[in-house]
């Protein structure tokens, strides 16, 4: 029976990584699932899932070498597969202005109270260093609705330099 495991992988940006690790699985058999890999600030991050017939220590063995050629640091960890339940996402919730600590968390809080659950968050920081602009984007279920999302945003503390807008997302289906 073969395994379940999820890769974090990160390390600074240069061409090859996803290559080099992909090709390294590859040749040792290793199914590849769902992934999410980007750069951040310099840096290029990767989470796998990884199918296998052996165990964390193999997996150990045939990510050591080629992490440390490229300088990457990497972590595994048994998971349960659960693949093909992928859930559809029919709100976006978009923020943006004056960068300033609290914001993801105030916004999150907001947004769980409300039953959202986040499916997907991506944030980046714009601007300068002397007028940082703050760039969130999440999409997600609304669990309990798309009025309860709005009125929960309604009480949002965020300043009045962020704005927040809440799009519905529909989804067509063939």
């Amino acid at each position: 029976m073969k395994n379940w495991f999820m890769l974090t992988l990160v390390g600074k940006d240069q061409a090859g990584i996803v290559a080099k690790i992909s090709a390294a699985l590859y040749q040792e058999n290793c199914n590849l699932g769902e992934a999410s890999m980007t750069r951040l600030g310099g840096n290029f991050t990767i989470m796998l899932m990884v199918q296998f017939d052996g165990l964390t220590e193999t997996l150990d063995r045939i990510l050591k070498p080629v992490s440390d050629s490229l300088d990457l640091r990497y972590h595994v960890d048994s998971i349960d597969g659960e693949l093909h339940h992928h859930r559809e996402p029919d709100v976006r919730i978009s923020v943006h202005g004056a960068d300033k600590a609290g914001i993801v968390a105030e916004v999150t809080r907001v947004l769980a109270g409300a039953g959202l659950d986040i499916l997907n968050l991506e944030s980046d920081v714009a601007g300068t260093n002397e007028n940082p602009l703050y760039v969130m984007n999440i999409e997600g279920v609304a669990v309990n609705g798309i009025p309860a999302l709005n009125e929960a945003l309604k009480t949002l503390d965020c300043g009045e330099d962020v704005e927040v807008h809440l799009s519905e997302i529909d989804i067509l289906r063939g």
